[in-house]
């Protein structure tokens, strides 16, 4: 096993265990998921600067290693040691106003989400009827909708000048 395949393996369970924590509803774990992701993502840099060469200061150009990676590397400890903080921040607030490390469900999103479902994606015949049927432009859910048109006086046209 190479040093190369041992970091794309760890690389690799950063990554997933980051992004499971990050899921959860805990605000403290998605804080450890973040940074997980963070230090996955450096690895990941690292990995991809290639072999390790010599320092930037000598004589030859041969054999110097990219400096750009370790940039980018850099870059991004400081990013995730930003977020970090500001997460932490938010935690700590939110354990000051409600005790309370979970992130609560919000009702209204919970409210959209049945509104939005429908039987006629699951059943492709019951889709095909839907969309043979216009829309009624009288019907009361679609009195503020501006795609569906009204229909057009005729009469009000034809007396202007």
């Amino acid at each position: 096993m190479t040093v190369t395949l041992v970091l794309v393996i760890a690389m690799a369970v950063l990554f997933s265990c980051g992004v499971y924590l990050l899921l959860e509803r805990s605000l403290t774990r998605m804080l450890l998921g973040f940074l997980l992701l963070g230090n996955a993502l450096n690895l990941l840099l690292l990995t991809m600067s290639g072999a390790a060469g010599g320092p930037p200061i000598g004589k030859s150009a041969e054999g110097i290693t990219d400096p750009l990676p370790q940039a980018f590397a850099l870059t991004a400890i400081v990013i995730t040691f930003a977020v970090s903080a500001f997460l932490l921040a938010l935690i700590h607030r939110s354990w000051r106003l409600s005790r309370a490390d979970e992130v609560a469900v919000d009702e209204a999103d919970v409210a959209i989400r049945q509104d939005r479902q429908d039987p006629t994606d699951d059943d492709p015949e019951l889709a095909e009827e839907d969309d043979a049927a216009p829309p009624d432009p009288k019907a009361p859910e679609d009195e503020d909708d501006p795609h569906i048109s009204a229909p057009q006086d005729t009469d009000r046209e034809q007396a202007r000048p």
